[in-house]
């Protein structure tokens, strides 16, 4: 984008039976949002009105046809539906699914040609969006598809300084243990290490590994993985310069407040790492989809049909994404702008790691 733009941001209205439209009026229904961005909702101006009606909101938008349209100053909608689109708040249709995937499949098609410059993603019913072009369990891996090439996503969530990212996402329980080979967690390790030099500015992170099974398997007896690929692994990333620990029992970890130690944490499965982040941080956490080439932001919650519609949804996290993306955006920036500059001036984080080989050890708490 030119500098003389504001940084554009797409919102994509995500499913229209839930509260997308409600926390994108309630986060922009505060002028000052408007300083810092240009936010332009792919969507419909028509589902907008309906939302807007039903929710009694005077948060006014402007309705465009093009990104070319987009003014500073205003919140944009851009028409990705048919004018026929029918809302029936709380409820789980066909129809709302192929909305939320014309208005994401216009954001991306924008923010890969340099239109927008990030995205950030109202909630979405991952049933309902399913289609011949989007045959994914969840933005994430539909994004790195469509980004092509041989980029990786690694799905972060984030609030504040704790960054919780996954070896696997959405991904059945029951096929997890199989999935958790050496060259997987080589490779979100890698990626979680770069996302966080290049979108956070920390220049050594430290990353914490949680193990698969309980009491980190207590020595072969509840499972070997820890064993044999985790420790391993853990041994091979240090070697190589990344800085990673463990790995740590997942509730011992996480109850003793040992994350406050840690750059970022790498949980084996879905619900291992996000159900604490959502317990400490549900209304102002981050979902990042990091290692590709655009950036992508949600909040960390879901449509949430039962609140449809009642003026009662917290627009905080959504409000957090945009900052999220907007912090990317410039760190991304400011990382690419000192490897262009031949003289810049290289520095490394200074740490006290002293304690390293003890955080290594299996925790069997």
């Amino acid at each position: 984008m030119s500098n003389k733009h504001k940084i554009r941001i797409g919102i994509t209205q995500g499913d229209i039976n839930g509260i997308g439209y409600e926390i994108i009026f309630k986060a922009f229904s505060n002028p000052e949002m408007f300083e810092i961005c240009t936010p332009v909702v792919y969507g419909s101006p028509k589902v907008a009105a309906y939302h807007r009606k039903a929710l009694e909101t005077e948060t006014q938008y402007n309705s465009i046809g093009s990104i070319a349209e987009a003014q500073e100053g205003r919140l944009n909608i851009i028409n990705c539906n048919d004018d026929e689109v029918h809302i029936e708040l709380g409820t789980s249709t066909a129809e709302a699914g192929i909305a939320a995937f014309q208005a994401l499949e216009m954001a991306v098609k924008d923010c890969l040609e340099g239109n927008i410059d990030i995205i950030v993603t109202a909630p979405i019913n991952k049933s309902t969006i399913q289609n011949e072009q989007f045959s994914f369990p969840g933005h994430t891996e539909y994004l790195q598809e469509r980004c092509g090439g041989e980029e990786k996503a690694l799905m972060l969530l984030c609030s504040g300084d704790m960054r919780v990212a996954v070896a696997t996402s959405h991904m059945a329980l029951r096929d997890i243990p199989e999935a958790i080979t050496g060259e997987l967690l080589e490779e979100k390790l890698t990626l979680l290490n770069e996302s966080l030099k290049k979108d956070f500015n920390i220049d050594a992170p430290k990353i914490a590994v949680l193990s698969l099974n309980p009491h980190s398997g207590d020595n072969g007896l509840l499972g070997k993985e820890e064993i044999e690929i985790i420790t391993p692994t853990i041994r091979k990333m240090n070697d190589s310069g990344i800085f990673c620990y463990g790995p740590f029992a997942a509730d011992g970890f996480m109850g003793s407040g040992k994350y406050s130690s840690f750059d970022a944490i790498l949980a084996m499965y879905h619900d291992q790492g996000l159900t604490p982040l959502k317990t400490l941080a549900m209304n102002d956490g981050v979902n990042f989809t990091a290692g590709l080439q655009i950036i992508r932001t949600s909040p960390a919650h879901g449509v949430a049909y039962d609140i449809a519609g009642k003026g009662t949804a917290d627009e905080n996290s959504f409000r957090q994404a945009i900052y999220a993306g907007i912090d990317i955006y410039r760190n991304r920036k400011r990382y690419s702008e000192a490897r262009r500059n031949p003289l810049r001036k290289m520095y490394f984080e200074k740490r006290d790691d002293s304690n390293r080989l003890n955080l290594q050890l299996p925790d069997n708490e």
